[in-house]
């Protein structure tokens, strides 16, 4: 049964699972707000509703300083444990716009934490963006835990979730934390001090 979480809330991925845990996706979705269209706007519309984020993940250590990178650049982790679906350039349709794949006993021990992030890199903010959220799935597609995200704003990026490595098991942390950054390598900064805190 999946777990819904509110903003800082943490769940243990081992207790929502009915078997254990090997392979799980994240999946991350939003939507573009819906604009009133009226005369003038239909007239100078720049191409329709539509919302380019770029989802990533941040593999960081047990000091919470990254260790490597999955983005739209860099779609698979250099250990082949993280995997990226691929970039949505519109947020439009139902359900996941963008997956990442995580192979858990792949992962290298020295890995202790995975941060979720999902920015904007041309720039529209989070008040363009409607029912945003990240869920995590289980190997056969069971949604284990779901985190909304209910803020808007004029940022750019946010920390929307991380999981973390305790004693052989892993929890799901919602963050929902706002950041400006347009690209995940600016946020890693404030990434290690949210996780690691």
């Amino acid at each position: 049964m999946s777990v819904s979480l509110t903003k800082k809330q943490t769940v243990s991925l081992a207790k929502s699972a009915s078997n254990e845990l090997t392979r799980i996706t994240i999946g991350l979705g939003w939507d573009p707000v819906k604009k009133k269209k009226g005369l003038l706007s239909s007239l100078f519309s720049s191409g329709g509703d539509s919302i380019d984020l770029d989802a990533s993940c941040v593999l960081l250590d047990g000091n919470a300083q990254p260790v490597d990178t999955i983005w739209f650049r860099q779609l698979k982790s250099r250990c082949g444990a993280v995997v990226h679906g691929g970039d949505n350039l519109t947020g439009a349709g139902d359900g996941d716009d963008e997956v990442i794949h995580v192979d858990l006993p792949s992962l290298p021990s020295s890995v202790e934490y995975l941060a979720f992030t999902v920015n904007s890199f041309r720039g529209q903010t989070f008040n363009e963006v409607e029912n945003a959220f990240c869920r995590v799935l289980d190997n056969k597609g069971t949604e284990l835990a779901k985190f909304l995200l209910a803020e808007q704003g004029s940022h750019t990026g946010v920390l929307i979730a991380s999981l973390r490595r305790q004693g052989g098991e892993w929890n799901f942390t919602a963050h929902g934390q706002p950041a400006p950054g347009r690209t995940v390598d600016d946020m890693i900064p404030m990434i290690s001090q949210q996780v690691g805190a």
